[in-house]
């Protein structure tokens, strides 16, 4: 049985600095995915990325408690969770192509709507009409954001709401191991999934057989492995590098603040998501992109702030 964690110092103020440092990091790597997304398959940049990270996840979990942690009575459990974490990842990374950076970002943050919901339906928790009345509303700002039944809809639209759903079901999961594993123990496996997914995946359409579609969500999910230059594989490698530093900054304000303080600037990711979407592809959400961005955002914060439960974190 593990042994229990030193007693860590609270300090919120260092908390929402390292909170605000982990989500800036992890918003260069959606960066770096959407610009490659054009050239390379999801499942190349997902080999190279997680090879690199290995060694700094493993360095972070030693760190944490010690290489034992891995391998516990909850290591399965953590290899499932790390399932449903690589289809909410994989959902969300091949809707970036198709959507602007905003859109995808702001869907993906339902998560916290559905962990609130499915923490009444899984973990049989309380919900007052309050939060019932701000999930309602959150809701409806994911409807006004997909625009069903207009010429402007774009069903890959539906893939960061399904990754949202999915990495709520990670969180509710999470909620249950976190008592008995450490987070690096739940990134390292993560990652592991990540790469023998991965690897699966490149077996199956590497060759390029299947990598035909159009649509770029397809195309990046089923193009074939090309030779990177230099430049685009350094890219892919640093992907597993701010993988492991984002996360090392998230976990870390996690376990030195109250999550009710830093749970709310998660959402500093957006501002990185509409700041690269306009300097790389001169897109802007239009009025009712922003008027369903600011209904998600102003649901999510009241259901966090009435739960105080951890939000969606970059991946």
């Amino acid at each position: 049985m593990p042994s229990p964690l030193s007693p860590i110092r609270r300090d919120n103020a260092k908390g929402v600095t390292f909170l605000v440092a982990g989500v800036a990091v992890f918003s260069v790597q959606d960066l770096i995915l959407k610009l490659l997304s054009d050239a390379y398959p999801l499942h190349q940049a997902m080999v190279f990325r997680s090879l690199t990270a290995i060694p700094f996840l493993l360095l972070l979990v030693r760190a944490e408690g010690g290489l034992h942690r891995l391998f516990t009575p909850g290591t399965g459990a953590m290899i499932r969770r790390g399932g449903i974490m690589f289809l909410a990842y994989t959902c969300y990374y091949i809707a970036l192509p198709a959507l602007p950076m905003a859109t995808t970002v702001a869907l993906y943050f339902s998560a916290p709507l559905f962990i609130t919901l499915l923490s009444v339906l899984v973990l049989g928790e309380s919900v007052g009409p309050r939060r019932w009345g701000a999930l309602v509303a959150g809701f409806a700002g994911v409807i006004l954001m997909l625009r069903p039944g207009t010429g402007v809809f774009e069903w890959a639209a539906l893939l960061p709401v399904l990754s949202g759903f999915t990495y709520a079901l990670s969180m509710i999961s999470a909620r249950r191991l976190g008592t008995t594993e450490t987070a690096a123990a739940l990134a390292f496996w993560g990652n592991a999934v990540f790469l023998a997914a991965a690897l699966v995946m490149s077996a199956i359409l590497g060759s390029g057989a299947f990598g035909h579609e159009a649509h770029p969500s397809l195309a990046f999910l089923l193009r074939g492995w090309a030779m990177p230059t230099p430049g685009d594989a350094a890219l892919m490698m640093a992907c597993g590098l701010i993988a492991a530093l984002g996360l090392t900054f998230l976990t870390q304000a996690y376990r030195i603040a109250q999550a009710s303080v830093v749970t709310p600037f998660e959402y500093t990711g957006l501002i990185w998501s509409v700041l690269y979407g306009w300097v790389f592809w001169q897109q802007w959400p239009d009025s009712t992109g922003w008027a369903g961005i600011a209904i998600i955002i102003g649901a999510g914060l009241y259901v966090l702030w009435r739960d105080g439960a951890p939000g969606p974190q970059p991946g």
